[in-house]
C-alpha cells in the first residue's frame, strides 16, 4: 500500500509541472494561473490601500513607461513563442510607492509595485528597467507559483490546491504572500540561486526587447553590491543575493541580451 502511495505522489508531482520560458527547466506546479492571479488582485489592492503612492508626477510616470514597454516586450516574446496563453488573466499595474525601503516586486498577473527608495540606486530610466524587468521575469516565470507550490506541498495541502485556497484562506494568504515576496513580517522565503538565474537572464532579454540597454544591468548590481556594503542590507538584496558570480553570470548572458537590443 505505501508503495502504491508512494508511486501515485510521484506521479502526481511528476504531472504537476510546467516548463520556465527560454530556460526550459521544469518546476513544480500545484497552484493554477487562476488562482494565483485571482490573489494577486486581491493582495495587491490590498498593499496600495494601505500604502501611500508617490505623488511625484515624474517618477511615477517613468515607472508606468518602463512597466508599459517591459510588458510589451513580454507579450511580443510569448506571441513569437506561441505561448500567449500563458499569460492569460494578465491585468498589469504599475505603481510608484512612497516608501524609503529599496525594493520591487511583481505579483503575478502582471501587478508591480516599485518603492521610491531604490530610485537613488537605479538613477535613471535604463536602471529602473534592470529592475522591472527582473522582478517581471520572476512573475512570468512563475517563480512565486513554484514557492507557494513547494510550500503547500510540505505542509501537506498542496495535492487540491483550490481546497486549501477555500479552506484555509489565512494560512494560504500567508503562504502567498511569503511566495511573493511582500510583507517582511512573514518571514520571506528566499529566491533559490536557479530563479534567481532565471530572473537576471529573463529580465535582460525582457528589458533588451523593450529598448533598454541590458548592459546598465552591471553597473546597477555594482551599485547595490556598493549600497550593501556601506550598512544594513537593501531590502531588495535580502530576497536576492548579489555577488561576483551573478555579475559574471550576467557578462556571460549579455551577447544573448545584446541581440535583442534595437534601442529606442
Amino acid at each position: 500500500m505505501l508503495k502504491k502511495i508512494a508511486l501515485a505522489s510521484c506521479l502526481f508531482l511528476a504531472a504537476a509541472c510546467s516548463t520556465v520560458p527560454i530556460t526550459g527547466r521544469r518546476q513544480l506546479s500545484l497552484v493554477s494561473d487562476a488562482e494565483m492571479n485571482t490573489m494577486a488582485a486581491t493582495e495587491y489592492q490590498k498593499v496600495l490601500a494601505s500604502s501611500r503612492l508617490s505623488t511625484n508626477a515624474t517618477q511615477t510616470a517613468m515607472v508606468r513607461r518602463v512597466g508599459q514597454r517591459i510588458q510589451q516586450a513580454v507579450e511580443t516574446y510569448f506571441r513569437q513563442q506561441n505561448r500567449q496563453d500563458q499569460l492569460e488573466g494578465y491585468a498589469w499595474e504599475f505603481n510608484l510607492i512612497e516608501d524609503n525601503q529599496q525594493n520591487a516586486w511583481c505579483m503575478p498577473g502582471g501587478k508591480v509595485a516599485v518603492y521610491t527608495g531604490i530610485l537613488p540606486i537605479t538613477q535613471d530610466e535604463n536602471g529602473l528597467a534592470v529592475v522591472m524587468g527582473h522582478e517581471i521575469a520572476h512573475a512570468v516565470a512563475k517563480h512565486s507559483s513554484e514557492r507557494m507550490s513547494q510550500q503547500m506541498a510540505a505542509q501537506g495541502i498542496g495535492s487540491i490546491a483550490s481546497v486549501a485556497v477555500g479552506q484555509t484562506p489565512t494560512a494560504t494568504q500567508n503562504v502567498f504572500l511569503q511566495a511573493v515576496g511582500v510583507g517582511s513580517s512573514l518571514g520571506l522565503l528566499k529566491y533559490g540561486r536557479s530563479q534567481e538565474s532565471e530572473a537576471d537572464h529573463l529580465g535582460l532579454i525582457f528589458m533588451a526587447m523593450a529598448g533598454y540597454d541590458p548592459e546598465g544591468a552591471i553597473p546597477f548590481w555594482q551599485r547595490m553590491e556598493a549600497q550593501a556594503g556601506g550598512g544594513g542590507t537593501p531590502e531588495f538584496l535580502s530576497t536576492h543575493p548579489s555577488n561576483g558570480t551573478r555579475i559574471a553570470d550576467i557578462q556571460r548572458e549579455l551577447p544573448e541580451a545584446k541581440t535583442y537590443y534595437k534601442g529606442r
